[in-house]
């Protein structure tokens, strides 16, 4: 009889193992030729990603809805007075709030003018904003640039003047203005694109009428 030593099993025994696993591999791939005969890599299933939908043109967060009771100045046409106010969408800069203001001659005559425009913050009941006190000149809001002071001018019918208003920002929206060319004028309310986060307690600065860089549409 032929002795076995211990090493010499283990070493057979091994053999088998890897035997087998050779085996097994082949038999593997043997499989996969015959359901993939073409030897495409078969394709990582990839999870789904919910894309979050947005509804369309959604309306700026924070403003106010205007009260319907509230009468504005028509966009178009031309009011007995023969002027039109227009204010514009505003700029921000590290809490400096400042929005454009014009006034343009729709009339059939000129209109001279000289100094500030009449600027009074409503609510979106018409109210006015409480505790916003409106000034001549931009030099009690911090960071506003330099007025360049007032000035004589003469609006030719389809000339216009332009005036810039000048604010911190606050915690709460005024929606509507009531301008006029100057103090003591009729007055006219309008409804700016964006709300004036102003706030109560606060002070809107406004520099003198100037003539506008381009002509009014």
């Amino acid at each position: 009889m032929i002795a076995i030593r211990p090493r010499s099993v283990r070493s057979i025994a091994l053999a088998c193992l890897l035997v087998l696993g050779v085996s097994g591999c082949g038999l593997s791939a043997e499989l996969d030729r015959e359901s993939n005969p073409e030897r495409k890599p078969t394709p990582t299933p990839t999870p789904a990603v919910e894309v979050p939908t947005r509804a369309a043109n959604p309306p700026p967060s924070g403003i106010p809805t205007h009260s319907p009771s509230v009468p504005v100045q028509e966009g178009q046409g031309c009011p007995p007075s023969g002027l039109r106010f227009r204010a514009d969408e505003g700029d921000a800069a590290m809490g400096l709030r400042a929005m454009g203001l014009d006034v343009i001659n729709c009339g059939d005559r000129p209109y001279k003018l000289n100094g500030y425009p009449a600027v009074t913050v409503l609510d979106a009941s018409g109210d006015p904003f409480p505790g916003v006190r409106t000034v001549e000149g931009t030099d009690k809001v911090f960071m506003a640039p330099e007025d360049p002071g007032p000035r004589a001018l003469t609006l030719d019918p389809g000339e216009s003047a332009h005036a810039a208003l000048y604010w911190r920002m606050h915690n709460q929206d005024g929606v509507y203005l009531r301008v006029a060319v100057k103090k003591g004028d009729d007055t006219v309310t309008v409804r700016p694109p964006y709300a004036l986060d102003i706030g109560p307690e606060n002070i809107l600065g406004t520099s003198a009428w100037q003539p506008s860089a381009e002509p009014s549409e």
